[in-house]
């Protein structure tokens, strides 16, 4: 059995979505969207469109942003985040995002999953009960893939 790498993150914006200050991040997405499409070890990413609205736990705060995607590895992920131009909008994020009102969780999956926005949040919420750990980590706190049983 292996193993993929899941990733959420959930942000408060500063000003609605709309804007001014918002348009360098609007732009963003999308290209940040293609450039994780087209990186080495993605496998898949939340789409809007593939949101249903009645399965989620409540209203999605307007201000909210809620990004979730699912990698080979950590490593590839991290070279996403971390060694390509996505790094340029990371660190601009204080612009865009209200100070601590964003979170992000890493777990694995079985190769093949697709995490829903609750399984996402599920993890969120362990991370944040019970700190790092096996089933709710960190870039900084990793976890490795789980070993199956049968190894």
């Amino acid at each position: 059995m292996n193993f993929h790498l899941a990733q959420m993150n959930v942000a408060r914006l500063r000003a609605p979505l709309e804007d001014p200050s918002n348009a360098d991040f609007v732009t963003g997405v999308d290209l940040m969207n293609e450039l994780a499409d087209r990186s080495p070890g993605f496998v898949w990413r939340l789409r809007e469109e593939d949101v249903d609205p009645s399965t989620l736990p409540g209203p999605k705060p307007d201000d909210m942003i809620v990004t979730m995607s699912v990698w080979e590895s950590l490593e590839r992920l991290r070279d996403y985040v971390y060694h390509s131009t996505h790094l340029d909008y990371l660190r601009r994020r204080r612009d865009w995002f209200v100070p601590g009102g964003s979170a992000m969780v890493l777990w694995w999956v079985e190769a093949g999953h697709i995490p829903h926005i609750t399984e996402g949040l599920q993890r969120l919420a362990l991370l944040g009960a019970h700190g790092p750990g096996p089933r709710a980590f960190t870039f900084r706190q990793p976890f490795p893939a789980p070993v199956p049983a049968d190894a």
